[in-house]
This record gives structure tokens, sequence and C-alpha cells, in this order.
């Protein structure tokens, strides 16, 4: 865990209602907000493109989810890299290099929606994720370092509530400007060949637009950080067990971090699986159009955003993994309702699952990273890593829904949520880690 400067440490009397940002430090919080708001941008405009590219390249749902599996794998495979980066060099050349990256791969679809090609939009989007890694590996860790220990996970949860902010841009973007072109009625055997490719063309550019428009918000991101001095932060090295031990055995001896890597796979997985084929659940129980869905994906993304800062306020008054233990089971419950009800109450009970998701990512990423001392940048990346699962149990989701039903599918998040319940049990009856103050600064200026 790492905190500022000037943030009392542990034990040094400080009285115990602790300020959520450290002094001075609310210009930076303000700009890792715009961080977390961006890359929810990224990620939900980007949930919608896999019932989006289903239709304009005329793929199995399977096909198409290969959409998530290019996005979250890059998260997989740049985390451990992020971690060595902001090791070498700090937080801040991590956030500016993840926003780099990600401007790189918005600007990459214009080539794309010339090229139009499937793979085209997969490299563009991989690149895109590879720079939302970077930047989440090093806008968490530093989000946890700006204030007092005390209020670390409070703090990482009101920051990560502006994700949902961005999703429902995403979201909104991808219903008013791609969707209601897509949705569009074509009758494609009816084309030539130049006229099939005409209007792959005009739907192609329609994907284009908005991710143009965020490569120019993240490039505005990236100035407002570079311009802005970096603090420096202190690093807690907790002495005892820890002392003498490398990484990995820091890490892998912390049962409380391996069980939240594993939870974070997981939850991830329920989130992105219970998003990206709600369109598909409304279009199968409801008969509903891409439009529709989007929309109630949208009402989803809006709860969720609720849920945020009302979960935010309720942490403050009762233990986070107490809450997280309540609304994942919850969540179990309304992803099951929703396998044996496809109907209007089934996909109210999936829109319902978003707000059950408001707590999970950040209370697990805040509880898993305690204790870890000099450990913390690369269990971060560990929990990165993780999102991975955002890329593999959607394909799994999709080939249950090829083969059988978008209502049956829904026991994939069901699972998700039950792992994500039985880490925050585990939690609560394990017994709490403090530790000791800061003995060593690292400068990221």
């Amino acid at each position: 865990m790492t905190q500022i400067t000037d943030a009392p440490p542990l034990g040094s009397g400080a009285p115990a209602k602790q300020p959520l940002v450290g002094k001075n430090q609310w210009v930076l919080f303000i700009a890792l907000i715009l961080c977390f708001t961006a890359w929810g941008i990224a990620a939900d405009l980007t949930t919608p493109m896999v019932a989006g590219f289903k239709q304009i390249f005329s793929m199995s749902t399977f096909q198409a989810s290969l959409v998530q599996f290019a996005y979250f794998g890059a998260y997989f495979l740049l985390a451990l890299p992020a971690a060595f980066l902001n090791e070498r060099f700090g937080y801040k050349v991590g956030l500016l290099t993840g926003l780099v990256l990600a401007a790189l791969g918005a600007f990459a679809f214009y080539p794309a929606a010339h090229i139009m090609t499937f793979g085209a939009f997969l490299i563009a989007l991989f690149m895109i994720a590879a720079g939302c890694s970077i930047l989440e590996t090093s806008a968490n860790p530093y989000v946890l370092s700006l204030g007092p220990e005390a209020t670390a996970t409070r703090r990482l949860n009101f920051a990560q509530a502006f994700n949902p902010v961005g999703t429902n841009i995403g979201v909104l973007m991808a219903a008013v400007f791609i969707m209601p072109k897509l949705s569009e009625p074509v009758n494609r055997a009816n084309l030539s060949d130049a006229e099939a490719r005409t209007v792959r063309a005009g739907q192609l550019g329609a994907v284009m637009g908005p991710y143009l428009g965020l490569g120019f918000l993240l490039i505005a991101i990236a100035v407002s950080i570079a311009i802005n001095r970096a603090p420096k932060i202190v690093e807690e090295f907790p002495e005892g067990d820890l002392a003498g031990k490398s990484v990995p055995k820091i890490l892998l001896g912390n049962r409380r971090y391996v069980f939240g890597v594993v939870a974070q796979f997981f939850n991830v997985a329920g989130q992105t699986c219970t998003w990206t084929f709600i369109i598909q659940y409304v279009q199968q129980s409801l008969d509903g159009s891409l439009k529709m869905g989007a929309y109630l994906l949208q009402i989803s993304l809006i709860i969720f955003l609720v849920g945020r800062f009302v979960m935010t306020w309720v942490i403050g008054k009762v233990r986070a993994t107490k809450v997280m233990a309540v609304l994942a089971a919850a969540a179990v419950g309304l992803a099951l309702f929703a396998v044996v009800s496809p109907n209007a109450a089934g996909v109210a009970a999936v829109v319902a699952i978003s707000f059950c998701l408001s707590l999970m990512f950040p209370t697990i990423y805040g509880v898993a990273l305690e204790g870890l001392g000099p450990a913390t940048k690369y269990g971060a990346a560990g929990l990165v890593m993780a999102i991975v699962g955002g890329a593999i149990m959607p394909m799994i989701q999709g080939r249950i829904l090829d083969n059988t039903s978008a209502a049956i599918s829904f026991i994939v998040p069901a699972f998700c949520f039950f792992v994500v319940a039985m880490y925050a049990v585990y939690d609560l009856r394990s017994p709490r880690r403090t530790s000791p103050g800061p003995v060593t600064k690292e400068a990221v200026a």
C-alpha cells in the first residue's frame, strides 16, 4: 500500500476521522477521475460491438465475442509490463503511456473503417485495451496512495464511481450514433457485391466516429496530467513476516490476495457477460431490436452509476465486504431468475444485476492489496491481469447462447457472482491485517 507524504502515518495519534484525499492532492485526484471516466467510455463503447459486428460481418455470437477476447486479453498481456514500467519510472509515466497508447488505438479505427475487415478492428481494439490496461494498472494503486490508508478502499470506490459515468457515455454514444445505423433494415441477399460493400462501409463509418472522439479525449487528459507536477509518495514496506521475502513469495503467500485475483477474474467475467449479452437477451425475450437492447443496457449502466455513489456512502458506515456478500448473493439470485424467466421480468432482473455490480471491483481490489507492502505494484498488475475473465467467460456464454438460448446462457454470470460471494465471506472470516508506517520514499514526479 502507498500513501502520500503529508498523510498522517498509522499509529501517529491522528484523529479517527481521516480525510478522503490527502492535503493539496485534489487536482491530481480529479485528473485520475477523468482517467477512470475515459476507460469506462472505451470499455462500454466496445460492449455493444459484439452484437454490432455480428450483424455487420454476419458472424455467430461466439465469433463476435472475439471483440471482448481481444479487448480483455490485452488487459492480461499488458498488466505485468505496466507494473515494471511503474516500478522503474513511476506512476505518472505509466499513466501517460497508457493514455497515449489507448489514443493511438482509437485513431486506428479510421484506417480500420477503410480496410473493412474484422481483423483490422480487433487490432485497433487491442491497442485501446493495451493502453487502458497500463492506465488502470497505474491509476488504481495511485488513487490508493493519495491519502490515508484508512480511507484507501473508500477513496478507490469514489474514484471508481466515475467509471460508470464513462460507461454510460460510451453506451449512449453506441445507442445514438452506432446502433440506429446498424438497425436499418437491409436485405443483403438482394444486394450486389458493390452495394453490399457500400452498406458495410456506411455501418463501419458509424462505428469509427465515436472512437475518434475518444482518441481526442484521451490526448486531452494526457496533456492535463503531463503539465501538472505529481507529488512524492511513500511506499510502505511492512516488516515482520514480509522482511527479506521476494515479491512472488509475498504475493503467493498471501491467501487474501490470491483469492482476490480469482474473485476479480470472475467479477469482471460476470459483469462483462451480463452487459454483453443483455442485448441478445432482450432480443429473444421481448422480440426486441438492437436499439432497444442498447437502451436497456444504458438503463443498466445508469443503475450501476447510482449504485456506485450509494455504495461509497454505505461502506463509510458498514464494512465493505459485508455489503459485497449481500450484493453478490443477490446477483446470483437475479441471474438464476433470468435463466428460468425469459420475459419482461427476466429482463428486469438482468438490468437489476447492475446495482449489485456497483461495489465489487474496487472492493475486491482494495481488500486484495492490503498488507502487500513492496509487492503492491505487482499485486495491482495481477488484479488487472484478472480482467482477462472478461475475455474468456463471454466466449463460453456465447457458445452456450448459440447452442441453447440467451436465457440459459445466464447460468455463466450466476456462477461468477457465486465466486465473488465466497470471497466476501472469506474476507469476513479472516483476521484483519495492518501495516506499519512508511519508511521509504519514491519520487514519481
